[in-house]
């Protein structure tokens, strides 16, 4: 990735969840306005969308703390997941056997973008 000068990051390591469950989530919200993928963040039913939601605010925070953007302005520009550690546990099972359990954990990461409008205006209306 470039380093662009209007884009913002959050990371949030250490998840205990599953890199394909909190995938599903953040499917939803690539693209979207920074206040709209909060609010369907907020109403999502899985476990793991409060991690996502507190990962997406600490980037707006970030934005308007330290970058003074206009928090209206932002947008998801990228919103991906990465493999952390797995604690491996063992569970009993019948005759005297025992079966793993992996327990993963993930790396969360969130970039947001500022929206400029003036890109829009340069270009002129179609008709």
């Amino acid at each position: 990735m470039q380093k662009n000068k209007n884009t913002v990051k959050a990371i949030n390591r250490n998840v205990r969840s599953s890199p394909r469950k909190i995938n599903l989530l953040l499917k939803n919200i690539r693209g979207k306005k920074a206040d709209v993928a909060i609010r369907d963040l907020s109403f999502a039913r899985q476990r793991i969308a409060s991690e996502i939601k507190k990962t997406v605010q600490s980037a707006v925070a970030n934005a308007e703390n330290n970058n003074q953007y206009d928090i209206d302005n932002l947008y998801i520009k990228e919103a991906y997941v990465g493999k952390s550690i797995v604690l491996k546990r063992f569970r009993p099972r019948a005759k005297g056997r025992a079966s793993g359990i992996k327990k993963p954990y993930t790396n969360l990461t969130i970039i947001l973008s500022e929206n400029n409008k003036n890109n829009e205006e340069l270009h002129g209306s179609k008709s």
